[in-house]
């Protein structure tokens, strides 16, 4: 996308990314696959710093997901260990970035001393206007799941009424409740799947999928992903 075009084409209010491909990218230049999430952390810095540039009001990113206990103790411990450095990190730095924060996932798995970090970063940010969403131990039908039980429960206490249900009033007790839905999602890697993310939020969202492993992510390849949602023509069932 030529330069000019990024002045006269705002970015949508909400962006979300799948962060895929840091394991081929290690696997690519012969390193260890924490090596490869390493440099992913590194693109998402790169990133969110550009979407703060750009105006973006909500970024969300899916950092890991309820299938990503599958993969060996020594992956996970290491993007654990990630995730930890750079919330101790971001909370050094908080008054000079201002980015609020928020937790989509079920936090409860965590360590303790995360679960802290993930709540201080939550409790410290509350007042800043850029919101990041980490989608974190998160699970598009386990978040599904949990929001119907928590109003089938709050039903059967006599506080709501079945027939009062609607979809507004359901999107209220997804971990998303009170962010507006993205209207762009991106999947860099070459990998063309949801894979489980943001199931129901994603229903109007502009979809685009890129041949670029997350590790090499750069800014322009944001424009490009902005360009082409600025080509679509979002019509929301009509015509």
């Amino acid at each position: 996308m030529a330069l000019s075009e990024k002045t006269t084409l705002p970015p949508p209010r909400h962006i979300a990314i799948i962060m895929d491909g840091n394991g081929r990218w290690a696997k690519k230049k012969g390193l260890p696959r924490t090596a490869g999430h390493a440099a992913g952390a590194e693109a998402f810095r790169r990133i969110a710093n550009y979407c703060r540039t750009l105006g973006v009001e909500y970024l969300t990113v899916y950092a890991f997901s309820t299938e990503n206990w599958k993969r060996s103790q020594e992956e996970v411990a290491g993007i654990m260990k990630l995730l930890k450095n750079y919330l101790e990190e971001a909370l050094r730095d908080m008054e000079k970035n201002r980015v609020r924060f928020r937790f989509f996932g079920d936090l409860s798995r965590l360590s303790p001393q995360l679960q802290k970090l993930c709540l201080d970063a939550e409790q410290r940010s509350h007042e800043y206007d850029v919101q990041v969403n980490f989608c974190l131990n998160y699970g598009g039908r386990d978040e599904i799941v949990r929001a119907a039980r928590e109003f089938a429960r709050e039903a059967a206490e006599g506080r709501r009424r079945p027939e009062e249900l609607t979809e507004e009033l359901f999107a209220g007790y997804l971990y998303s409740a009170q962010v507006p839905d993205p209207e762009l999602i991106i999947r860099p890697s070459g990998e063309k799947r949801i894979s489980n993310f943001l199931l129901w939020q994603s229903a109007y969202a502009e979809y685009v999928f890129m041949n670029v492993l997350w590790p090499d992510f750069a800014p322009e390849h944001l424009d490009e992903a902005i360009g082409e949602y600025h080509r679509r023509n979002r019509r929301f069932g009509g015509t």
